[in-house]
C-alpha cells in the first residue's frame, strides 16, 4: 500500500502577499477584475536602468499591521524580529501568519514535534546600501576604494547581524520559531521551481507519517536592485515601448518577455483526518506531485524536457489521464523561448488535449515572483475551484501556431483539478496536481 492511500493530505489554509494584495480577497477580486499591477518602480532608483516598471506588493510596506491577527506575544516577538529579516523574509513571514490564521488551528494546543516547515526561495541578496558605510571608511584621500583597509576597517560598519537578513533558510527558521512548530523542517532555493518542490516534500513528510501538519511556502522578489540587473543582463525581460500592463502575455505571439515582481504564498498540509478530527475547513487536496532536472552535456537546461517528465509523473501519482484535468496553470513566463518550450512540454504529455483544457498564467497578471511565483499560482487556482470560475489568461491576444494552448477565458469552469507547474533556466521543474474539496463521488 501506498503512502498516499494510508495518509491523504489536505489544505487547510492559505496565506498571501503578492501585488494584487495581502488577503485570499484581495487576490481574487483583482484577478477577476483583470487588474495588472505593473506600475513605475519605488522600491529603489531605476532611473540609470532601461527598465523602470516592475510588479511590486505595494501593500507590502512590512508594517506589523500587515502580517494579520497576531496574538500580544506574537505580534511583539515578530515587531522585534523585522530588522534581521529582508523583504523576502518579511513577505514570508507574513504570508506564513495569514495563513495560519486562516487555517484555524490552536497553537498552543497543537503537538509541536508534528508541526513542519518546509519553505522555498530564491537566493538572496544583500543591498547596495548595507555597505555604504562600510566602503566609506575604506576610501583613501583621492576618494579611492582600498580594499587592503576592508578587513580591518569595512567589516566592523556592518551591522553586527548583517548575514542573518540574507541566509535562505531564514523563512523557516523565523516562521518555526515564532510558531513553536518543532517538527521536519527544510528550505530549498531551487528559484521558480521551489514552491512546488516544497509542496511535495512536505506532502511526502506527512505521507510517510513523519507530521501531521505541515506549513509549505514560498518567497521571492525580482525587483531588487542586483536581481533585476541580474535577469537584464541574463533573461529575457519586456521593457520599452507600449503600456507596461500589457508586457506580461504568456504564449502570445507578440510576447517580448518578463516582468519583474515579488511575493510570497504559504499552504498549511494537514492529515485527512487530523484536519477533520478538529472540524477543520478544507479547500482541497494534494494528489500528485513531481521533480525533475534535465540538462545537456555542457550543463545547459533542456526545460522542455524536464517539464515533460515532471508533469507526466505527477499526473501518474495522481492516477489522472490528461483529459480528466479542469485546467492547467501554467508557468507561462511570457519569454519566447520558454513559453515555447513550456507548451511543447504540455503537447508532449497532454497530447491532443493540451488544445482543449483552459490554460491560465496568474503571472500575465503580476509578473514574475521568482521563488514566490508557484505557490501564489496555486492559491489562484485553488480559489478559482472555490468560487467555480476560472479567470482569464490576460494580453493573449495573437495565437502562436509553436504555442498550441486553449487559453483561459473569462466564464470558463475550472473544474475540480488542476496541473500546476514551473521551471528554472538551469532545468530544473516541478509539478503539482491539487483536487477541488470535497471530491465528486468516483474521483
Amino acid at each position: 500500500m501506498s503512502f498516499v492511500q494510508e495518509r491523504r493530505v489536505v489544505i487547510t489554509g492559505m496565506g498571501v502577499v503578492c501585488p494584487l494584495g495581502l488577503t485570499l480577497d484581495d487576490v481574487w477580486n483583482e484577478l477577476m477584475l483583470g487588474t495588472r499591477p505593473i506600475t513605475p518602480i519605488q522600491s529603489f532608483p531605476s532611473s540609470s536602468l532601461p527598465l523602470q516598471h516592475a510588479a511590486e506588493a505595494r501593500a507590502f510596506t512590512g508594517d506589523i499591521d500587515n502580517f494579520g491577527p497576531l496574538d500580544t506575544e506574537r505580534r511583539k516577538a515578530i515587531r522585534k524580529g523585522l530588522k534581521v529579516m529582508c523583504r523576502e523574509s518579511q513577505m514570508a513571514v507574513a504570508a506564513a501568519q495569514r495563513a495560519i490564521h486562516d487555517c484555524g488551528i490552536e497553537l498552543q494546543q497543537h503537538q509541536a514535534d508534528r508541526f513542519g516547515c518546509v519553505f522555498g526561495s530564491d537566493y538572496m541578496l544583500t543591498l547596495p546600501e548595507d555597505f555604504i558605510a562600510s566602503v566609506a571608511k575604506c576610501r583613501n584621500e583621492e576618494g579611492v576604494f582600498d580594499f587592503t583597509r576592508w578587513a580591518s576597517e569595512g567589516m566592523p560598519q556592518l551591522t553586527p547581524l548583517w548575514l542573518l537578513k540574507y541566509l535562505p533558510n531564514m523563512p523557516a527558521s523565523h516562521i518555526a520559531i515564532y510558531n513553536d512548530l518543532r517538527g521536519p523542517s527544510n528550505s530549498l532555493t531551487l528559484r521558480e521551481a521551489s514552491g512546488h518542490l516544497a509542496i511535495g516534500e512536505a506532502t511526502v513528510t506527512i505521507q510517510r507519517g513523519a507530521a501531521d501538519v505541515m506549513l509549505t511556502g514560498s518567497t521571492g522578489t525580482r525587483v531588487h536592485p542586483m536581481k533585476t540587473v541580474h535577469a537584464l543582463q541574463s533573461e529575457q525581460v519586456a521593457m520599452g515601448e507600449g503600456d507596461p500592463a500589457e508586457w506580461s502575455r504568456p504564449f502570445d505571439k507578440m510576447r517580448k518577455g518578463m516582468v519583474l515582481g515579488e511575493g510570497s504564498g504559504v499552504l498549511i498540509l494537514e492529515e485527512l483526518s487530523h484536519a477533520e478530527k478538529r472540524g477543520a475547513r478544507i479547500y482541497g487536496e494534494i494528489i500528485g506531485h513531481a521533480a525533475r532536472n534535465a540538462c545537456d552535456a555542457h550543463g545547459v537546461g533542456l526545460r522542455r524536457r524536464a517539464l515533460a517528465l515532471a508533469m507526466q509523473r505527477a499526473l501518474a501519482v495522481a492516477n489522472l489521464s490528461p483529459e480528466k484535468l479542469a485546467h492547467i496553470h501554467a508557468h507561462g513566463l511570457s519569454t519566447v523561448a520558454g513559453d515555447r518550450d513550456e507548451a511543447g512540454a504540455m503537447q508532449d504529455v497532454l497530447g491532443a488535449a493540451a488544445a482543449s483544457i483552459p490554460t491560465v498564467a496568474a503571472k500575465s497578471s503580476f509578473g514574475n515572483l521568482g521563488g514566490g511565483s508557484g505557490i501564489v499560482e496555486c492559491i489562484a487556482s485553488i480559489l478559482a475551484m472555490q468560487h467555480g470560475q476560472l479567470f482569464p489568461l490576460l494580453n493573449y491576444q495573437t495565437p502562436d501556431p509553436e504555442c498550441p494552448i486553449r487559453a483561459a477565458r473569462r466564464g470558463d469552469s475550472p473544474g475540480d483539478v488542476f496541473l500546476s507547474s514551473a521551471v528554472t533556466p538551469q532545468g530544473q521543474a516541478s509539478s503539482v496536481v491539487i483536487r477541488n474539496w470535497p471530491p465528486k463521488a468516483g474521483k
